[in-house]
């Protein structure tokens, strides 16, 4: 196992999934194990955690279900945090996700361990407002009461998040989502020739507008028959918002989109595409936008919070209406009118604007000195109490 060199101490990092890690969270860990600290992640075990111990990290399995709403196991979810916290004694919590952000910070906060969190997206609780976007308010107040900083991707997020008391405005700091590695993700030219390709990459859940991409391609198909959408995405999802698999056959069966199943590495996927597009209802910071960008791919995408800061209206991609087929339909359609050379220049200042904004080496230092500061001052940052 990878040992933390003298001075530097062990960090936990939680997450809904291993997946969620090594997809999302590899370039901090590996930061951190360069510096020298020892990285333990706490998340259910899945096809990637074996991948992750490889790396010489420890594992710790923290069983749940993200769409799970009963507060007798996540009163038990909170006792399992508690318990391996109280048995690592890390230096530093950091949470991603609900859940770990929620009952993780609530734990490590109990045991007097410097807490940082990132939201990367409001996620259902707060796109469908009732019971549980109240229900989610409190424990965000709670869990993020002391942290040490609390990461936003957007500052829409971010300033509801304080209006509403959940978090202190001067602990809130942003983040340029999870970072692009642009010697990874670079041009490629369009595709040549017919037929004209839409690609979303995106779990398939209605609230990212699945239903709506299904819509437009009914609308598209009708001037232009030959054109494919396709879906890169886990399917089944641990989601209340989940599409049923059934639905999902029913799409595929009537010719009207190709699942492409799930990838890790979803460059080929975007090479092959015209266009990348994400009807989603709001988001964080949309990766799937960032990498289509960064391969100099044109986007269309809905007009919400989160997506305004990745695309740039008529310059890197269209915007359209969110939860409207013939809104993404007529965006869809103006993307081809545009003809290749228009869509070349779009798919070039899209790579432009990435590497301007979005690079991964920026949300690294970013991550880092908040990691820094807490570990130095945990008294000051975290929930000890004076």
């Amino acid at each position: 196992m990878f040992d933390s060199k003298p001075g530097y101490p062990s960090l936990v990092l939680a997450a809904n999934s291993s997946w969620n890690i090594y997809n999302f969270r590899l370039n901090i860990v590996r930061a951190l194990q360069q510096i020298g600290y020892r990285v333990i992640i706490l998340a259910p075990r899945d096809n990637h955690t074996e991948l992750l111990e490889k790396m010489g990290i420890d594992f710790f399995e923290v069983e749940f279900r993200s769409s799970d709403i009963s507060p007798f196991r996540d009163a038990r979810l909170l006792l399992r945090y508690a318990a391996l916290l109280r048995s690592i004694r890390p230096a530093l919590f950091l949470g991603f996700t609900i859940k770990p952000n929620v009952y993780g910070s609530l734990a490590a906060r109990w045991l007097g361990i410097p807490v940082i969190n990132n939201v990367s997206g409001l996620g259902t609780a707060f796109i469908k407002q009732g019971m549980i976007t109240r229900i989610a308010t409190v424990l965000y107040r709670q869990a993020f009461r002391r942290s040490a900083t609390v990461f936003f991707q957007n500052d829409e997020d971010r300033r509801q998040f304080v209006a509403a008391g959940m978090v202190e405005a001067g602990r809130t700091r942003l983040l340029p989502g999870s970072g692009v590695d642009l010697d990874r993700f670079t041009p490629t030219p369009l595709p040549a020739g017919e037929p004209y390709r839409f690609l979303l990459m995106a779990r398939l859940l209605w609230d990212k507008g699945v239903q709506e991409y299904v819509d437009a391609a009914r609308i598209v198909r009708q001037h232009h028959p030959d054109a494919r959408f396709q879906i890169l995405g886990f399917a089944d999802v641990d989601n209340r918002t989940a599409v049923p698999r059934a639905t999902l056959d029913g799409w595929i069966g009537e010719g009207l989109i190709e699942h492409l199943g799930a990838a890790d590495d979803v460059r080929p996927f975007i090479e092959a595409a015209d266009c990348v597009v994400l009807p989603s209802y709001r988001e964080g910071l949309p990766r799937s936008l960032l990498e289509a960008s960064a391969m100099a791919r044109p986007v269309v995408a809905t007009d919400v919070p989160g997506v305004r800061d990745v695309v740039d209206d008529r310059v890197t991609g269209l915007l359209c209406a969110v939860r409207s087929g013939p809104s993404l339909a007529a965006a869809m359609l103006a993307m081809i009118a545009l003809g290749p050379a228009e869509r070349s220049a779009m798919g070039r200042a899209g790579r432009d604007r990435v590497e301007r904004l979005f690079g991964i080496d920026e949300v690294t230092r970013r991550y880092l000195d908040a990691i820094g500061h807490a570990v130095a001052h945990p008294d000051r940052d975290s929930g000890v109490e004076p």
